[in-house]
């Protein structure tokens, strides 16, 4: 009788071992199929932020060519070359302001995108279930040793 605990040991061990591995194996496939809809849920996010700052990049430039226009129809009908002097500048100066509101746009953009960014350093568990395989495996051989 005293010769079948060391046996019974060594098959709970084993069978202790088995689970640990086989839970593993289904936090690793649930970190899997987790990972995956993330990374769904991000690329769909990124697509709509591309397609809103496309259309806010289109309704700015429509926008400024509204103004330039508007803008030099006032100075033409004033008797004013909308290309020389001030009103040079005021055409220079109103183009300036969209590229300006552009770059500000543009690094509101990359900014929401890396926000969107999640971390690489996250963690699935798959190392601690070997741990504990491995801790299980050491009391078995402590048992079968003593």
């Amino acid at each position: 009788m005293a010769q079948l605990a060391p046996i019974a040991t060594l098959i709970g061990t084993g069978a202790s071992l088995y689970g640990t591995v086989r839970q593993g194996q289904a936090q690793a496939a649930q970190a899997k199929a987790q990972s995956q809809q993330e990374a769904a849920t991000l690329a769909a996010r990124q697509q709509q932020l591309a397609a809103q700052q496309a259309t806010d990049t289109r309704e700015r430039e429509a926008a400024l060519e509204r103004t330039m226009a508007s803008t030099r129809a006032r100075l033409a009908a004033a008797g004013v070359s909308p290309d020389q002097g001030s009103a040079a500048a005021i055409t220079a100066g109103l183009q300036q302001d969209a590229a300006e509101a552009a770059a500000d746009s543009a690094d509101r953009f990359d900014a929401r995108m890396a926000a969107g960014r999640s971390s690489l350093l996250n963690a699935d568990g798959s190392l601690t279930t070997w741990l504990r395989a491995g801790n299980s495996f050491g009391g078995a051989l402590r048992s079968l040793l003593e």
